[in-house]
Formats: structure tokens, C-alpha cells, sequence
């Protein structure tokens, strides 16, 4: 099967709980589809969506940490300004599979910035490769999103949207339980994809 690798890095990343609004807001260990959908949508300058193409992923961060930061929460027609506990992880790698070819000159010159998260947190792409994978059975598989069941495979549960609509104000769609795997996990299930490059299967959401 041929799938296009992208390697993304940076120095910040943070993924909202969609339950957290205010006060301390932590940050999901693994990016949702809705981010990855988004970061695509990006790179090619228009909405990409699952119709558009499959997507797997393998995230990996270095630490986490704490932040102060300051934010404005408007009553009407004023604005107060407060201070939040925002959680973050740093020194990222996300290497992202899509089975779209044709996004790759998107990857190569993206039309608006890279983030993995806010607006402050760009990213870099460090590479962009074309590979020929075979598929295995019982390789490992994680750091990345597995539907809820996934036989084999455990993590904390969460309600995640797929992606998001391109309204004024969009609505989140696809929502559905995700274990989020942060560990390698071996699978004896169906073949999947194998990065032999990376010792690592590939598990793609269609």
C-alpha cells in the first residue's frame, strides 16, 4: 500500500479536553483526528476531510508542563482579563500518514501555517516521502487513536470529533469514543500496515 509520510515537529503543542472551558485547562496526550483533519486542511489551503482522505498517525512528546497563561473572558460588551493553568507538551514528533498522494505538494508547500494546537504553537515539517508499506500481523501499534472497541488495545476514553464543519460557527462531526493509546501495543488483529523504517504499524482511520 503506498501512503505518504509527513514528519512534523515543534517545540510546543497542546490539545484542549473538549469538556475543559475555563480554569485549568489540560491537554490530551495525542492529537484528535479534528487536528490532524485541520493541519491538512491548512497545508492544502482548503477543508480536508475524511471523505477526502484515510489518515494514520504516531505522536510522540518529551515532557509536559504547566503554564500561566492570560485570558479574557467577555460578559456582553466587556472583557475581564484572568489567569489560567494551561498544560503543554514539548519537543514533539508527529509522523503523519495519509493515503491521498496528491496532498504531498501540499505538504511540500503549505498554503497557511503548520500547528499543533494554538495559534502560537507552529510546527515544522522536516519530511515529506512517499513509501511502499506492506501489511503484518502482529506488529506494534500505538501513540496514536484507536477507535472504541479496539480489541487489545487500552487507554484513557474520550468523546473526540473526526473533524469539524467550515460554517461561521462550526460544528463539530463525527464525534466518537477513542481509546488514546500512548504506549506501543502488539496486534495479532487484521494486517496493517508496516513502516519497516520506523518498526512501527500504521493504523489508518477511514
Amino acid at each position: 500500500m503506498k501512503l505518504l509520510r509527513v514528519k512534523i515537529r515543534s517545540w510546543t503543542a497542546s490539545f484542549r479536553y473538549p469538556i475543559f472551558v475555563a480554569g485549568f485547562q489540560p491537554t490530551l496526550p495525542l492529537p484528535p483526528l479534528s487536528t490532524i483533519y485541520g493541519l491538512i486542511s491548512a497545508a492544502k489551503g482548503e477543508i480536508i476531510t475524511p471523505e477526502h482522505t484515510s489518515v494514520g498517525y504516531v505522536f510522540s512528546y518529551q515532557a509536559k508542563a504547566v503554564d500561566l497563561e492570560t485570558i479574557y473572558e467577555i460578559e456582553g460588551l466587556k472583557a475581564k482579563s484572568n489567569v489560567a493553568n494551561r498544560e503543554f507538551l514539548y519537543d514533539n514528533e508527529l509522523f503523519l500518514y495519509v493515503t491521498n498522494l496528491d496532498l504531498e505538494n501540499a505538504f511540500r508547500c503549505p498554503h497557511h501555517p503548520i500547528l499543533l494546537g494554538r495559534s502560537t504553537e507552529l510546527a515544522m515539517i522536516e519530511e515529506v516521502k512517499v513509501l511502499d508499506l506492506e501489511e503484518k500481523t502482529g506488529v506494534k501499534v500505538g501513540k496514536t487513536l484507536m477507535p472504541f472497541p479496539a480489541k487489545g488495545f487500552y487507554g484513557a476514553l474520550q468523546a473526540l470529533p473526526t473533524h469539524f464543519s467550515d460554517e461561521v460557527n462550526r460544528k463539530a462531526l463525527g464525534t466518537k469514543p477513542f481509546f488514546l493509546v500512548t504506549e506501543m501495543l502488539t496486534t495479532t488483529e487484521k494486517p496493517i500496515p508496516f513502516d519497516e523504517e520506523k518498526n512501527w504499524g500504521v493504523f489508518l482511520h477511514q
